[in-house]
């Protein structure tokens, strides 16, 4: 009766440690699987904080990029004896896609939009891009401007002009002070009317002129309106 007993009781125990055995691998496993889990989660976490981080500082990037960027205070005309204004501050030429609010209307220069405005004697019967413009000067072209009080005589008389002299462009401004208006890079004057002999005289100076920063640059195969 001993020996059973102590059978039994060899058997209990053994089912005991059966059964602590099977709860000790149940509880290697579920750490193993938390551990998993935590670790799955930062990977994740850390993953998301890194693509985060990469899209905020690409947002912030465009942004820069992006907004308008105020020049104004970056420099003044001086008006020389001949009338002809210049600059007389560098002027930046870097290529931008943000909008550029410039200090002169028309612009002389300055950043700009990476496309030019075709400027092979293209007359342009409504308002451009001033930053297409401004990247036309850069290549050496002369810009005529004119707003609504200049004399349709005047305006037919300069567009003639325009479309026989390669490296020149003309169109509309309606926010320009004076009714016609010559621009180059740098450069700027205002005539009185298309006759007036200054024309003639800022064109020879100015097309393809000292001041070009890109002397034969194209003016073609750029933008049209």
């Amino acid at each position: 009766m001993g020996s059973a007993k102590k059978s039994a009781n060899d058997t209990g125990s053994a089912a005991r440690k059966a059964r602590i055995e099977e709860m000790r691998r149940a509880e290697r496993s579920r750490e193993l699987r938390n551990r998993i889990l935590t670790i799955s989660v930062s990977v994740v976490i850390v993953a998301g904080l890194v693509v985060g981080a990469t899209l905020l500082v690409r947002k912030q990037s465009d942004d820069k990029d992006t907004a308008a960027t105020d020049i104004k205070g970056a420099g003044k005309f001086v008006t020389g004896a001949d009338g002809v204004k210049t600059w007389d501050k560098k002027l930046t030429q870097n290529h931008v896609t943000k909008t550029v609010r410039y200090p002169m209307e028309p612009p002389v220069g300055g950043d700009h939009n990476q496309v030019w405005m075709n400027c092979n004697g293209d007359v342009y019967t409504k308002a451009i891009n001033p930053m297409n413009a401004v990247h036309s000067l850069e290549h050496g072209a002369v810009w005529v401007t004119y707003n609504s009080k200049a004399s349709k005589s005047d305006i037919d008389a300069l567009a003639a002009k325009v479309k026989k002299t390669p490296y020149s462009l003309m169109s509309p401004d309606d926010k320009q002070a004076d009714p016609i208006m010559l621009s180059a890079w740098g450069k700027q004057r205002t005539v009185s009317s298309a006759t007036d002999p200054n024309v003639d005289k800022f064109f020879e100076e100015f097309v393809q002129g000292k001041q070009t920063p890109e002397p034969g640059a194209a003016c073609t195969n750029g933008l049209a309106q």
